[in-house]
């Protein structure tokens, strides 16, 4: 049985049937059809190869929850910094790396990969970026950007256009919230979203030279545009998050290098950007093709704690990042895999979140899960996604804008046309057409 057709004879709402005889013969998780479609293949790998080898990726994917979390939790062992690297621009990088240096402004590697200890000192830093307290008081900004988009939508539709659920919505509401946190006065969203799936590319193991070429040319477009900011700040310092970064401080009176800083700033508007937008358009996503779930978000949007719990399960059901690279450090057994030093790992997020181990009938959407908040959408332990709480802020507050405002969310097209960026790392829909109605 094909891996990525196999999927479809799982009913949504039904708990997985087994999967009889080997699906994994020469599967990979580089085919689109996969990456599309892959929850029969997580739950084969989990079954038979926890620890398996991707011959076409060159990576052994992870895909046990206990597994991943061993991963995540021994930085030392499995460490991000090698796995990043050896998994950035693969197969381009010294040619990828000479043109960041001589049109970009330089390569600045991401600080926040870093292993510990170094990893210690910045992460300390950027912590103070996104305390409970500061998210808590970006709310009403966030809800005013958000009221507008989905006013926005409803008026396209009004006029009987298809909208896009991801172009029109989710990734201008991120671009601007992010955007708005950085200080960046002015902006363009297209810019932007082109410069995010260009970052993204790199760690994706999808493209090819002459897409690298593309991609490093924006992503200097990037870096340049960063620098001139950064500048600016130097002069005349704001109320912004790029100037909290140029004048930080460490616990010992140190500050971050100007790499270290660029770094940083490209990193916030990747990951508060694509991966929200990719979070956000698989709820509209699920809005528009399981109607249970969304019936269950009317009835949970006037009690906050509800609300927070579906996000909670729309992270676990429908994580945006499928998975990010380790490299281990020394050998090592995994899941009954010995691994040699230098293997070079794809922890699957996403396969741990649909481990019918930890999360019985995990295709189901079930708010009165006992362990709601034992997903890794957003990994664990040193590593742990740095803009977690305000991610959740943005989906929350879009899955209340939406159910209050908008009505009869379906798709325009067949839900097999719906197509994804090929990448590894994350599951992202390219476009989600749709037709909707204001709620009377």
């Amino acid at each position: 049985m094909d891996v990525a057709q196999s999927e479809a004879k799982t009913p949504a709402g039904k708990c997985p049937m087994g999967h009889g005889a080997s699906q994994l013969t020469e599967a990979s998780l580089s085919d689109p059809k996969i990456q599309a479609r892959p929850h029969a293949f997580f739950q084969a790998l989990r079954s038979e190869k926890p620890v398996y080898f991707d011959a076409k990726l060159g990576m052994w994917l992870v895909s046990r929850y206990d597994d991943i979390v061993t991963v995540l939790r021994d930085p030392l062992t499995y460490s991000d910094k090698h796995g990043y690297a050896a998994q950035y621009a693969s197969g381009f990088f010294e040619e990828f790396r000479q043109i960041l240096e001589r049109d970009g402004g330089g390569f600045f590697p991401d600080v926040i990969k870093d292993d510990p200890p170094a990893h210690t000192r910045v992460r300390r830093l950027m912590d103070k970026a996104f305390t409970a307290h500061r998210v808590v008081t970006l709310e009403p900004g966030i809800t005013r950007i958000i009221v507008d988009l989905v006013e926005k939508l409803a008026d396209k539709a009004a006029d009987g256009q298809v909208v896009d659920g991801v172009n029109d919505f989710a990734i201008p509401l991120t671009i601007s919230v992010i955007c708005e946190q950085l200080g960046f006065s002015q902006f363009n969203a297209d810019k932007i979203k082109g410069w995010s799936s260009a970052v993204t590319a790199q760690i994706g193991r999808m493209q090819n030279r002459e897409q690298m070429l593309d991609n490093a040319a924006q992503i200097c477009e990037l870096q340049n545009f960063i620098i001139a900011e950064m500048k600016a700040r130097q002069e005349q310092p704001r109320e912004d998050m790029i100037s909290d970064l140029v004048y930080a401080r460490t616990e010992d009176g140190g500050t971050l290098t100007f790499a270290e800083a660029v770094s940083l700033v490209r990193a916030m508007i990747i990951a508060g950007n694509d991966t929200t937008a990719s979070a956000i358009g698989n709820l509209m996503f699920v809005l528009a093709t399981r109607p249970e779930v969304a019936q269950t978000l009317r009835d949970s949007v006037d009690d906050d704690r509800l609300l927070n719990r579906f996000v909670e399960e729309l992270l676990r059901i429908e994580p945006p990042v499928r998975g990010l690279a380790k490299m281990t450090t020394k050998e090592v057994e995994l899941g009954g895999q010995k691994l040699p030093e230098h293997a070079h790992l794809l922890v699957l997020y996403a396969s741990g979140n649909d481990d019918e181990t930890q999360f019985p009938c995990p295709r189901d959407f079930d708010l009165n899960r006992s362990n709601l908040g034992k997903h890794v959408a957003f990994g664990i332990g040193v590593h742990r996604c740095i803009g977690a709480s305000l991610s959740r802020m943005e989906i929350k507050v879009a899955a209340r804008e939406i159910v209050r405002r908008l009505d009869s969310i379906k798709l325009a097209i067949p839900a097999e046309e719906i197509r994804y960026q090929p990448t590894v790392a994350v599951r992202t829909i390219e476009s989600l057409p749709l037709t909707l109605a204001r709620k009377r």
